[in-house]
């Protein structure tokens, strides 16, 4: 199929940037769509012209690196699903796609469609471990968790920090992300010598890194391709509260 492909291109992150468009030939519906961007790049250096720039790794829905906004939406039109997983076969021969990175003040753009998401390893850093001693890992049957409990934060733990729920949100808020790394310790028993510590550290460097509030739109729930709830934003509130 043949499509019509209008891309942000910038410099760097001192760059204006524009958009600007590329008509696509012989795009295959079983390619995917950073595939499809591969065989826009090779069409380019044939024309010795700059690829466009993206980020990616794995390609298969875990590192969470291949975010882009595309029409409008984070990772694509398809729901639970990560941009290197979302299939061309979506889209039909003579669509106009547009393809924006994520638009956030503690993401800024490197180049075209790359942006440094090191604030996440930031967050992380604050407070997103558990780094107490605990001596000989025991068996694991022999500390007690409610089934309901390790489901959660199992649930919470599958987040692949890809930065959707940032794009998605009108504040730019990591509110999701962080909920996410506070439950998944929060619910566990290992988690809450460290609970109070954590709360506070990961929320004031959330403040600091220049992510907005959450106005509980639920737009990051929707966007997130792990389908992390909105529960988890619930459940930081609650800890934080309590760690004062």
């Amino acid at each position: 199929m043949n499509i019509t492909l209008k891309i942000w291109r910038q410099k760097n992150k001192d760059d204006k940037g524009k958009f600007v468009t590329y008509k696509l030939d012989g795009v295959s519906t079983e390619m995917t769509f950073l595939e499809m961007l591969d065989y826009l790049n090779e069409k380019l250096i044939t024309e010795d012209q700059d690829p466009v720039a993206f980020d990616s790794d794995c390609r298969e829905g875990i590192c969470g690196m291949c975010g882009l906004y595309i029409n409008g939406r984070p990772h694509g039109p398809q729901k639970g699903v990560t941009t290197c997983q979302l299939s061309m076969s979506l889209f039909r021969d003579g669509d106009t796609i547009t393809v924006e990175p994520w638009r956030s003040k503690a993401f800024p753009v490197i180049k075209d469609l790359t942006v440094d998401r090191s604030s996440f390893d930031q967050l992380i850093q604050a407070g997103g471990y558990i780094s107490v001693n605990t001596g000989a890992a025991p068996e694991a049957n022999s500390i007690p968790v409610k089934k309901e409990n390790a489901e959660r934060a199992f649930d919470s733990g599958i987040c692949i920090g890809c930065g959707a729920c940032v794009a998605a949100c009108k504040n730019a808020s990591a509110m999701l992300f962080v909920s996410s790394k506070i439950s998944q310790f929060a619910l566990l028993p290992q988690g809450q010598v460290e609970a109070r510590k954590r709360v506070r550290a990961l929320v004031e460097k959330m403040d600091e890194l220049g992510f907005g509030n959450c106005s509980n739109t639920g737009a990051c729930e929707a966007e997130c391709p792990k389908e992390i709830k909105l529960t988890n934003i619930a459940r930081m509130n609650r800890e934080y509260y309590k760690a004062f």
